[in-house]
């Protein structure tokens, strides 16, 4: 019996890893141009964001609002200044197209013209813009992905599509006959961990819920696109890009990404996040940070409901709403939780030079990472 143990205890070791999300603010105005950041040697934000990740060296990371290009040239070049700062190397990398910045030929935004990146399937200037990826060291069965991109709001259980005063869609019911409920993408990605036991990472980036008027289309898309997991978890059978409708694989899941929703504060219809915090399947390590306990006694922060240590998102504090939690890491209960925390440093640590005051010098989100182990 002992000879047994002694043979399995390393099997539990491989299966713990560190798993984190950042949305890096890599988001630039044209098409290519992060690309040519990149090449040409990057910038001091992104030596920034390198730093941050390889001071933290997550096994899998998840980045949100990072530019998709077709080849792919913006991921190489962001796992290379990672890998040059110090960072873990990240050979199984994935980003897959989004809705942001596809013409969508339709006023979908309702200002009554057919142009703008209001009337893309996802509020962006170009095809691409805001997109997501995932870097591992650990094999990333990309074969197994699914995509739900192009999922129609309308056929989500439930939609909570805007509609006027009178009660008629809005926009319009051609407009609503084509609306996707990514604004990005939603992705069910399996993870090979070394035991060669396998996980799921769902991803998504909901669009925030402002700038807005009565009809509260981003508020409601927020909710129905955080809503979408909470059924998907629940064994819900949806179309995926590739026509297939299944539930999921019953395989333990981590939901993880820019939510861009608070449970208490800011803007956004609670109950979308609030479900998803509570479902059965799910645990919410609660990562902190003393940074943002620091940052509470700004501006409108001071009337914020929130515990601000859980706080991830440092937006205006003047005329904003202020520092939310917007970024998570949610586990499957099948998971221990080892550890778990936001990088947000005070001002009188040394790291704080990597956050900044006022304008950010990395991103205005901060990564979030949790230790996991499989037992």
């Amino acid at each position: 019996m002992l000879l047994l143990i002694l043979w399995a205890a390393p099997l539990v070791a491989q299966d713990s890893f560190r798993v984190a999300t950042f949305n890096m603010a890599l988001a630039r105005k044209g098409a290519g141009v992060l690309v040519r950041e990149l090449e040409r040697g990057g910038t001091p934000q992104i030596a920034a964001l390198a730093e941050i990740v390889a001071e933290v060296a997550p096994d899998i990371l998840v980045v949100n609002e990072l530019d998709h290009d077709i080849e792919g040239r913006a991921l190489d070049g962001l796992a290379a200044a990672l890998r040059a700062a110090g960072a873990p190397d990240y050979p199984y990398r994935f980003a897959g197209p989004v809705n942001t910045g596809v013409p969508s030929g339709l006023d979908l935004d309702g200002d009554g013209a057919l142009r703008g990146p209001g009337d893309a399937f996802g509020f962006g200037l170009f095809p691409g813009q805001y997109g997501m990826a995932i870097l591992s060291r650990h094999p990333l069965d990309t074969a197994a992905l699914r995509s739900f991109r192009l999922l129609l709001w309308r056929d989500l259980p439930g939609a909570r599509l805007p509609v006027r005063s009178d009660g008629s869609p809005f926009p319009s019911p051609e407009a609503q006959a084509a609306m996707r409920l990514s604004s990005k993408a939603h992705w069910d990605l399996p993870v090979i961990l070394p035991s060669g036991r396998r996980i799921a990472l769902l991803v998504s980036h909901p669009t925030p819920p402002v700038f807005d008027d009565d009809h509260d289309l981003n508020g409601r898309r927020n909710a129905d696109e955080i809503g979408f997991w909470v059924r998907y978890l629940d064994g819900g059978s949806f179309p995926d890009d590739a026509g297939v409708s299944a539930p999921r694989a019953d395989l333990p899941a981590i939901v993880l990404g820019d939510l861009n929703a608070d449970p208490r504060d800011g803007d956004g219809l609670r109950d979308g996040i609030g479900a998803l915090l509570a479902h059965p399947r799910l645990q919410d390590p609660g990562p902190r940070s003393p940074g943002g306990v620091e940052a509470a006694d700004e501006g409108v922060n001071r009337r914020h409901r929130g515990d601000p240590a859980r706080d991830t998102a440092d937006f205006n504090d003047i005329g904003g709403p202020g520092n939310l939690r917007a970024d998570y890491v949610l586990p499957d209960r099948a998971f221990t939780v080892r550890g778990a925390g936001v990088v947000w440093p005070r001002s009188d640590d040394p790291r704080h030079r990597l956050i900044g005051t006022g304008r950010p010098v990395s991103s205005d989100h901060r990564l979030v990472w949790v230790d996991l182990t499989l037992p």
